[in-house]
């Protein structure tokens, strides 16, 4: 589960993480008090059998005698414990905003999610789970996940409550492959994934299966051997297509055997945009759909076909721009003191705020949040800027960049300007934005707010890769940007999810 009980946090990270999720959840009870305004002055409190019994719920207690060890445990035990009373006393102000916070209504929303019978997904590098949650908002169930990242994980399990912690694993692809029937044990119908491949120059004569540095592609097609799912989804950059016939030749080599019958499969790929998936955003990714021999034959389609049928929905989808994605979120102010990323604050944002509109205020935002009113914002935080960015920011028009003349003076690359042309860039409003990267953890010049002088937030970032707004980042700061950007667009997902739900 999300929680573990505190006399089994043992490590540091452990007790790192625990006290990220409690100052959730205290965040998340103080914005509840000033969305209804309400005073929200923790004073330290006696916790009554109604919190104890909700402190075990949520599963950082087992009993009451675990108190005086989660008071010992914890650094803002006294806000916690008025921040889970308030909860227990106002269920009608909170509604379902701590669930995803507690172990009990994890389980419930599990054993429903089971009783669905929904298709069943099995997610290789995972991330942070947009992938995946394209697929979940297309109707599918996640069975499992992983990734080597210790904080897309947490961010995953976070925002995927439907699917047992113990199902999302922090481990290399290496150790679930050769141990598999530990990891998976029940039927798997579609395989997603974009694994890491380095070694796929043009140049390169090689087979990149060969290719020791793609050894992680070759344990994905190991996956898929072993799990023998109805269709794969592999996911990967434009530069892959210089290989793109390897990995045709990889897959169509894939023998495997399933209760005495062996499976072989077809696949394809297509060179497919985010922005035609009403994503506001311009991000060119290589996407390969396989499919299995008998399914193929049972339901007379191919790759081919699937991908004519998404290239055809995407005909008849609207085209979404940057400002879509900006509208009806509250303005901030850049911080310009160091050090205050993590600093929430109302001019320059919070981790959790209050949501001043509805969440689905335009067409795009009613899209990406399925039409849900969303009672408060996830990270919606400016970054700092020093003074020479913060003037450099101030000068561009959108659609400028780093060769601007009227930053020529105050540029800090321009003896490598050659180099750093695109390190400078104004987002322009009227178009879908540029691609979202994961470099945007190392700066966010490349991604400059059209009309404030700032970055885009990580909520910013997110709302482009069509993120709802209460899918919820954990993690420091800059590591946010990292999840994000090396996520795959929920729309674009959801679209090509769709399609092979029709087959299954």
């Amino acid at each position: 589960m999300i929680f573990h009980s505190i006399e089994n946090i043992k490590t540091k990270r452990d007790k790192s993480f625990t006290e990220e999720l409690i100052a959730v959840y205290c965040k998340i009870v103080r914005e509840v008090c000033r969305k209804h305004k309400l005073a929200a002055n923790a004073t330290i409190i006696e916790p009554s059998a109604k919190v104890l019994q909700e402190l075990c719920d949520i599963g950082i207690i087992d009993c009451a005698d675990q108190l005086s060890l989660l008071k010992r445990g914890i650094a803002n035990f006294d806000e916690f414990i008025w921040s889970v009373d308030f909860a227990v006393n106002n269920p009608d102000l909170v509604g379902s905003l701590l669930d995803k916070l507690n172990n009990k209504k994890r389980r419930e929303i599990q054993v429903d999610e089971l009783n669905k019978d929904k298709p069943t997904i099995a997610d290789f590098f995972a991330g942070a789970g947009g992938l995946s949650m394209g697929f979940v908002q297309s109707g599918f169930h996640v069975s499992f996940a992983n990734d080597f990242e210790e904080v897309c994980v947490n961010t995953y399990r976070y925002n995927h409550p439907e699917t047992p912690a113990k199902n999302v694993l922090q481990a290399d692809i290496r150790t679930i492959v050769d141990n598999i029937d530990k990891y998976i044990t029940n039927d798997i119908d579609v395989v997603i994934g974009g694994p890491p491949c380095q070694g796929f120059s043009s140049a390169n004569q090689q087979r990149i299966i060969d290719d020791p540095r793609n050894e992680l592609y070759k344990y994905y097609l190991k996956a898929i051997e072993k799990i023998v799912p109805k269709f794969v989804v592999m996911e990967n950059v434009r530069g892959m297509l210089s290989v793109a016939e390897q990995v045709i030749e990889d897959y169509q080599s894939i023998k495997a055997t399933k209760d005495g019958k062996e499976y072989t499969y077809t696949v394809e790929y297509q060179l497919l945009n985010s922005a035609d998936f009403s994503v506001a955003q311009s991000r060119e990714r290589l996407i390969y759909i396989a499919v299995r021999n008998d399914i193929a034959k049972d339901k007379n389609i191919t790759p081919k076909v699937l991908f004519e049928a998404i290239q055809k929905e995407c005909k008849e989808k609207k085209v979404f721009n940057l400002s879509d994605a900006l509208a009806y979120i509250k303005p901030l102010d850049a911080p310009r003191i160091k050090n205050t990323n993590e600093v929430d604050d109302e001019k320059t944002g919070k981790k959790i705020d209050t949501n001043v509109y509805t969440g689905h205020d335009n067409e795009y935002l009613s899209l990406i949040n399925e039409g849900r009113n969303i009672p408060l914002v996830y990270n919606h935080k400016a970054r700092y800027v020093n003074d020479i960015n913060y003037d450099i920011y101030r000068l561009l028009q959108p659609g400028e960049d780093a060769a601007n003349e009227k930053i020529a003076d105050i540029m800090p690359y321009k003896h490598r300007l050659h180099c750093f042309k695109d390190k400078y860039y104004k987002l322009i409003p009227n178009r879908p934005s540029r691609t979202i990267t994961a470099h945007l953890r190392m700066d966010c010049h490349s991604h400059i707010h059209p009309f404030q002088i700032r970055a885009i937030t990580p909520r910013e970032a997110a709302r482009c890769q069509s993120f709802p707004d209460d899918y919820l980042f954990l993690g420091a700061y800059l590591k946010t940007y990292m999840e994000i950007g090396n996520a795959v667009p929920c729309l674009m997902a959801k679209q090509i999810a769709t399609i092979i739900k029709q087959y299954l």
